[in-house]
């Protein structure tokens, strides 16, 4: 009968989790770092299938790198999205290129609604306060400016307030 592995094809890992994360390794451990030679990428990060590559602009350009990627195996396609106006989302965080250096924020999507699990309905405790950890893992992850950290934490004590959440002040 032999593994999973050897009763898949190609065309067939990238329809299996754990196989399409084996695959995407292999090709990692395979392509990037001629990759990073060739473009002189500064950083790669990965996160299941959402990547952040940067780097010079003056040694290479978007298009040359991402016509790379799409060569490394015809089941695999890429595609890009470009930092506008100094800034570009990745994951949960919008990272702000400055001339000398770079901040992060928190990044919420278009769609973001504050509604949550509201503090009078019927669910555990544990349940409702769940969305809460979750909110302050993510601001306490970052290495925040305090005015993006004290924007954030408005934005969480509204989401409480506005999910009916006692807000105990904070204290100094």
């Amino acid at each position: 009968m032999g593994t999973l592995l050897s009763r898949m094809t190609a065309s067939q890992w990238v329809h299996h989790p754990q196989a399409s994360e084996l695959f995407l390794q292999q090709m990692e451990h395979q392509h990037l770092a001629h990759l990073s030679n060739k473009h002189k990428i500064v950083n790669y990060l990965c996160y299941i299938d959402d990547i952040l590559v940067i780097f010079y602009s003056n040694h290479t350009n978007i298009q040359t790198v991402l016509a790379d990627f799409n060569a490394i195996h015809p089941g695999l396609k890429f595609t890009v999205e470009i930092e506008t106006d100094n800034k570009i989302n990745y994951l949960d965080i919008t990272i702000h290129r400055n001339p000398t250096d770079w901040r992060t924020s928190i990044y919420r999507k278009p769609t973001f609604m504050d509604t949550i699990i509201p503090y009078t309905s019927n669910h555990p405790t544990q349940h409702k306060y769940a969305a809460i950890r979750f909110l302050y893992n993510i601001l306490n992850t970052y290495n925040l400016l305090k005015e993006d950290y004290k924007k954030e934490e408005n934005v969480i004590h509204n989401i409480m307030h506005n999910n009916s959440f006692p807000i105990v002040p904070p204290t100094e």
